[in-house]
């Protein structure tokens, strides 16, 4: 299945999720006791994508305020969870500089890439954009990242969750319930195809954060440069 038919799968299952008031509402985001934590290898798009899509986010909270909407320092790809959220994550009991090795051989010769941003997708507690890489490199990476972390010892969770095949952005977070269900649909629909923009990729970066990538709960720790 190609990335445009698994993202369009995605829309029509959780928008009927979403019609039929069988959406999730994410009960963690303002609680004060989320210690959830952990390592990611991620990029970020470009200003002018990131400004197109706080356009979009300005709109939906006229119709839903009280979700929860990623400001544009919080938006992100990610390239591989390396290691799941969890309680009691401590990233000062890990070996840092062996991960960082390992992704350093990763990217090793990896070109920069660009990736398009066009249209929404959903799942039933989260707003997504599309994310269309223009060529294989961020699959090769991803390839290379799971094989060299099978091969080695260290504290891992790639793919646990489920294998990461796309690259989109999470930028809505379902916290409440719909007050304006159909109002919200309708902005939804009206944005599906919408173009955000393109950003070439120079750089992935290795931070350590919490669930929901919050600008002030995460840690840069390595920023690996592609050729």
């Amino acid at each position: 299945m190609d990335l445009a038919q698994h993202y369009n799968n995605l829309y029509h299952e959780s928008l009927q999720k979403i019609k039929t008031d069988h959406y999730q509402v994410d009960h963690l985001i303002d609680s004060l006791s989320d210690n959830r934590y952990g390592l990611t290898l991620l990029f970020r798009p470009d200003e002018k994508v990131k400004s197109a899509i706080e356009g979009f986010l300005d709109e939906a909270k006229k119709v839903e305020p009280h979700q929860y909407f990623y400001p544009a320092s919080d938006i992100h790809v990610t390239v591989m969870s390396v290691i799941s959220c969890y309680e009691g994550f401590d990233l000062f009991k890990i070996a840092l500089k062996e991960y960082i090795d390992i992704i350093q051989e990763c990217i090793k010769g990896m070109s920069r890439f660009d990736i398009e941003f066009r249209g929404l997708t959903a799942s039933p507690s989260c707003l997504i954009v599309q994310g269309f890489p223009k060529d294989d490199t961020l699959n090769k990476i991803r390839d290379s990242l799971r094989e060299n972390f099978k091969n080695s010892d260290l504290e891992q969770s790639l793919d646990k969750r489920y294998t990461l095949k796309t690259a989109h952005a999470t930028v809505l977070r379902l916290r409440d319930k719909l007050n304006n269900k159909d109002e919200f649909i309708n902005k939804i629909e009206e944005y599906r195809n919408r173009y955000f923009g393109c950003s070439t990729v120079k750089s992935v970066e290795l931070v350590s954060n919490d669930w929901y990538m919050r600008k002030n709960r995460v840690k840069e720790l390595y920023s690996f440069r592609l050729r």
